[in-house]
């Protein structure tokens, strides 16, 4: 089926910008040249691809029919050397809270002629919006490739068991016990987050079911942490000034979680996002534990 490429557009900006006043502003149309797009794009496909409202949502066909769109941006940018007239392209792609707060920006700052959409969401589950088609990169903890996709290994992300001091003197007087350990108050990111389950396994070898707070929040993590609200797994990166000042200790120096993660592109834009995959694979050469060649 051929597709209206300025109806795509419209779609695109509609999901994104959240109203049709705003996608029209942005391409310099009426909305009323917007809706008359969307509603030829949506007879065409037979489907309804927006769902109306504040904001304006898609439906699971209208999401990868945008970014469709988006990546069709992408190989015209590169096609055309970046030189499109039309604004720098959008790349959607899928990571975890923690890569965001520790190592990626610096990385996405070296692609300037480039937009990025992130989505957030646990390193064991990021990989299922490449399968679902809606978004075309992602950092994963899933070594096998999702369909259509290129896997390249970047290392792992060491995670430290971390407490304030007073927490430990208070929960873990005895020692670091599955006693213990069962008793103690954690702190969990969100209901996906498994860190803190494998860590305890990797411990005591027990499934132990702690009191648990759910904190979605990277950088709210490392500070409950420091609080003494509870103990958690945190990236060393975040952690590394608190445990080197005291205000974080470990509650296993020899016992650290790395989590290996990968970087899975759409095979059909991968050409496109050569610069970008090179810059991610060079910060996470400087952030991410490295196994030996």
């Amino acid at each position: 089926m051929q597709l209206d490429s300025a109806q795509l557009t419209a779609l695109a900006h509609i999901l994104r910008l959240g109203s049709f006043d705003a996608a029209a502003a942005a391409l310099g149309v009426t909305p009323s040249a917007i809706s008359q797009r969307l509603k030829a794009l949506e007879d065409r496909v037979g489907a309804t691809l927006v769902l109306r409202g504040q904001p304006c949502r898609p439906t699971p066909l209208g999401q990868r029919l945008a970014k469709h769109a988006e990546d069709v941006a992408l190989l015209e940018a590169q096609a055309l050397g970046q030189d499109t007239g039309h604004a720098p392209p959008r790349l959607r792609l899928a990571v975890p809270a923690d890569v965001l707060a520790t190592w990626l920006i610096p990385a996405l700052a070296q692609i300037p002629e480039m937009l990025f959409d992130l989505v957030i969401d646990d390193q064991d589950t990021s990989a299922d919006w490449l399968r679902r088609g809606e978004v075309s990169a992602a950092v994963t903890g899933q070594s096998r490739a999702a369909p259509g996709c290129d896997l390249r290994p970047l290392g792992a992300m060491r995670y430290l068991p971390t407490a304030s001091p007073d927490y430990v003197a208070k929960w873990f007087a005895q020692g670091v016990t599955p006693a213990t350990l069962g008793a103690a108050p954690m702190l969990t990111f969100d209901r996906k987050d498994q860190l803190q389950t494998r860590w305890l396994m990797q411990k005591t070898g027990q499934r132990l079911t702690p009191p648990s707070h759910h904190l979605p929040s990277s950088h709210g993590f490392v500070t409950a942490a420091r609080a003494g609200l509870g103990w958690g797994m945190n990236p060393a990166p975040l952690v590394a000034k608190d445990m080197e000042e005291g205000r974080l200790v470990s509650l296993d120096d020899a016992l650290p979680l790395d989590v290996p993660l990968y970087w899975q592109v759409a095979r059909i834009i991968a050409p496109a996002l050569a610069p970008l995959t090179a810059a991610i694979k060079a910060a996470a050469r400087e952030a991410l534990v490295q196994s030996p060649r």
